[in-house]
């Protein structure tokens, strides 16, 4: 394979694992000859573009006694081959794409091997032998018949009016209010259920992770089909979705509590790159625990920017106390808990009330505002965490996402630069969120006691964090 162009190289020298990628070009070559390196440009849904390697050819499928060739394109990332390529049928003048198990009706490829890959158990050998194996069971590009009313020009328009991002293919349709739950078990069906009762949505996808230890649900889902929900074991079933609500855990006979996550950690890597390449514009909501610190790892190996990738937190918690400022103090002001979800959590009240056209900011730390978040979270403070409830609260975020309901949330987020905070580190605060994601309030001066246990959680999830490997 000649890479030695100016343009290729130049390409090269920027891909974290050149010398990797170099090696598993050449062992392309040896086996698929006739797929050709190219440089390209790799246009990204916010509009930014970067040069990226690309192998164009045509892979030889056998189909009722004829070969024939398919052309294909295999957009190389940046971290190749440690990420997967995203591939794509190149439709000619004369071809027609047919939408089946593993090709959309815009050409994106779809494989168990690409929703597996695993560097450097996978390749890309093998996996171009997978395809040609599925495209002969299924064949997803034929000819155009001569009696087709459709005018070849139109297919070429249709083909150029693909924008390739890293999501894959996107045609410029209006977008649909679609949601991924990612994760079986109890608080996987109680986010499906919870959404579907709360917010208007076009399509929900329910994704069984095998590897999660809170896989089950499916079988029940796709027994008694409900209107509107699609059961998929196959995380490409998320593409395109408004937001991704990521409810799975991993199994782990691990006795040290860094062990247990670190398994999360591991099973987050086979799911969360794929998700945010099929969805680009997703708003990542993670629900797996520990929420903060796995909220932190989605957003690391996502690549998506902060505002983005969000955790339920203590929206819950925040929820309950301002009902019970509300309710049972009499107050009319919202409130909201911060930092970690532990018992270091530190709750905090608006200075205003509930007026739907003004700033809401947090309120001062004095004695009288202490004294009745006191009486308050005392009230809430035995209520647990149930599925039910949780479910409840990530339908309630879902829901804001999807309205652009500008509704402020005590989410897990990157915390960094709030209120002094200087360590990279996920917790929750008061966020507005919207469909473009989170924006921060302002941070406040907290009461003494308040602050040292906000101090507590950022020290206690830099260090956990600092001990995981990505």
């Amino acid at each position: 394979m000649d890479l030695s162009t100016e343009k290729i190289q130049r390409i090269l020298s920027k891909y974290k694992f050149g010398d990797v990628a170099i090696e598993e070009l050449q062992k392309i070559h040896r086996v698929f000859p006739g797929l050709k390196p190219f440089s390209g440009t790799y246009t990204f849904s916010d509009g930014t573009q970067k040069d990226l390697l690309k192998l164009l050819g045509n892979i030889p499928v056998k189909f009722e006694g004829h070969s024939y060739n398919f052309p294909i394109q295999l957009w190389l990332l940046d971290s190749f081959p440690f990420t997967p390529p995203i591939c794509l049928l190149r439709p000619t003048a004369d071809m027609v794409v047919r939408e089946g198990k593993h090709v959309d009706a815009r050409g994106r490829i779809y494989l168990p091997g690409l929703h597996n890959w695993d560097h450097p158990k996978s390749a890309v050998v093998p996996l171009l032998n997978e395809m040609i194996a599925k495209f002969e069971e299924d064949p997803p590009l034929c000819a155009k018949s001569g009696n087709d009313t459709k005018d070849p020009h139109e297919l070429l328009a249709f083909v150029s009016n693909l924008k390739i991002n890293d999501g894959g293919i996107r045609h410029h349709d209006q977008p649909i209010n679609k949601v991924s739950v990612i994760g079986g078990g109890d608080l996987g069906m109680a986010a499906v259920m919870s959404i579907l009762a709360k917010c208007k949505v076009d399509k929900l996808v329910f994704i069984d992770v095998a590897e999660s230890s809170t896989k089950g649900g499916s079988t029940d889902l796709e027994i008694f089909s409900l209107p509107k929900v699609e059961v998929s074991r196959d995380l490409a079933a998320s593409a395109g979705s408004r937001v991704v609500v990521v409810t799975a855990n991993a199994w782990s006979r691990e006795e040290s509590y860094i062990s247990v996550v670190q398994t999360n950690v591991e099973l987050y890597r086979g799911i969360i790159p794929n998700l945010a390449r099929l969805s680009p514009n997703t708003i990542l909501l993670i629900a797996s625990q520990p929420v903060d610190l796995m909220t932190h790892v989605a957003w690391r190996q996502s690549g998506l920017p902060p505002t983005q990738v969000i955790g339920a937190g203590c929206n819950l918690d925040s929820e309950r106390l301002s009902r019970a400022l509300d309710i049972n103090l009499n107050t009319h002001k919202p409130g909201w808990v911060l930092g970690e979800l532990s018992d270091n959590k530190v709750p905090v009240m608006s200075s205003i009330g509930l007026n739907p056209s003004a700033q809401p900011e947090i309120a001062s730390a004095i004695s009288s505002t202490k004294a009745l978040l006191d009486r308050a979270f005392n009230i809430i403070k035995n209520q647990g965490q149930r599925s039910w409830s949780v479910g409840l609260s990530i339908a309630d975020i879902t829901n804001s996402i999807l309205t652009n309901k500008k509704k402020i949330h005590s989410v897990s987020t990157l915390a960094q630069g709030w209120g002094g905070i200087g360590a990279e580190v996920f917790l929750s605060v008061p966020c507005i969120l919207g469909a473009n994601g989170s924006t921060r309030l302002a941070g406040v001066s907290l009461g003494e006691q308040e602050d040292s246990k906000l101090k507590d959680s950022v020290r206690s999830l830099f260090n956990l964090m600092s001990q995981l490997r990505m």
